[in-house]
């Protein structure tokens, strides 16, 4: 990866960046010398994730918020990452509404204040598990794209897209859509709603079986989420990803059985594996990204091997234990 000293100095607006890739992504941009905002309204992640540097600014509140935009935009960034999301499948299913406000009318409100304000460049997170559909061809490819969804986190997920496409066609502002593929690793605490992994590592180091819904053979493209940060950097700077959808994903996947047991191998957990019934929405046996585009424009190359992550994000979970202990809500 090279240094990208274009970051030297600018001000980057990330929403949502307590989270997994945001808590990840901030500590890289301060690294690179740039001045990093987080917005963020702690709905599901905790501020002893962020990381300690006087470059970083952590604003607590919410994307639906006007007076808290206002404030974030009167530092004018340079780049804005807009990570916020109401976050899940069942989760959306349980909250329809909810999703859509957050999803729909949240990235709306960025978009506007990001245009009114002239940002360089705004870089969106939707979903390569979302907007692909059971009529896409796998590898998803990204002109690939369904209506023919299950969730509605996946409607609003394409829908986030639809809209950054239209500031980009109407005021020609240079957006960039990232399609990330189950992104896992260090940042991600568990609990309700939340990813397998962070779940299952939860569980397992519990003494916990680890439930499968379906019977196992179910495939996921995991991609660690070091490797997701390094394509999201490359996506505010490179001139080719602008007006573009673009996969972060592994190219690879893994089956779920296989993922449970490594996770219980790791922990030495001897509770073993439960498997119970396939959740209604869940339609998607397998998911496997192509990443021959951002291989092209991005110069991007997942580094970390699935095993590698897992034992990294092992290593987070043991050093960071009473943190997540306490702050995992099931």
């Amino acid at each position: 990866m090279r240094e990208y000293n274009e970051y030297q100095d600018k001000t980057i607006l990330v929403t949502g960046g307590a989270g997994c890739v945001g808590s990840n992504l901030t500590k890289k941009f301060a690294d690179l010398g740039a001045k990093v905002i987080i917005l963020d309204n702690l709905s599901s992640a905790y501020e002893w994730n962020i990381a300690d540097s006087e470059n970083i600014e952590f604003i607590k509140g919410d994307i639906l918020d006007d007076a808290v935009l206002k404030r974030v935009f009167k530092q004018k960034p340079d780049y804005v990452y807009h990570l916020a999301a109401h976050f899940a499948n069942q989760n959306s299913v349980d909250n329809p509404e909810k999703d859509l406000m957050v999803n729909g009318i949240g990235i709306l409100k960025v978009l506007q204040y990001a245009q009114l304000t002239g940002v360089d460049r705004f870089v969106y997170s939707s979903s390569g598990c979302g907007v692909y559909g059971l009529d896409s061809k796998m590898p998803f490819e990204e002109h690939d794209i369904s209506i023919s969804l299950h969730t509605p986190y996946q409607v609003t997920k394409l829908l986030g897209e639809l809209y950054t496409n239209y500031f980009h066609n109407l005021y020609d502002m240079n957006i960039v859509n990232a399609r990330f593929f189950n992104v896992f690793g260090p940042g991600e605490v568990p609990g309700k709603y939340r990813n397998v992994i962070p779940n299952f590592m939860f569980w397992s180091k519990n003494g916990l079986a680890l439930p499968i819904t379906g019977d196992g053979t179910e495939t996921r493209d995991w991609t660690f989420v070091d490797d997701i940060c390094n394509g999201l950097i490359a996506m505010g700077i490179e001139e080719e990803a602008i007006g573009e959808a673009i996969n972060l994903g592994s190219g690879k996947d893994h089956r779920v059985i296989d993922m449970a047991n490594k996770i219980n191998a790791l922990t030495g957990n001897e509770a073993g594996i439960n498997f119970v019934a396939r959740r209604d929405w869940d339609a998607k046996t397998k998911l496997l990204s192509s990443i021959e585009k951002a291989k092209d424009i991005l110069g991007y190359s997942p580094k970390v091997s699935f095993d590698d992550g897992l034992e990294m994000t092992h290593d987070w979970f043991c050093q960071n234990w009473d943190d997540i202990f306490e702050s995992a809500e099931f």
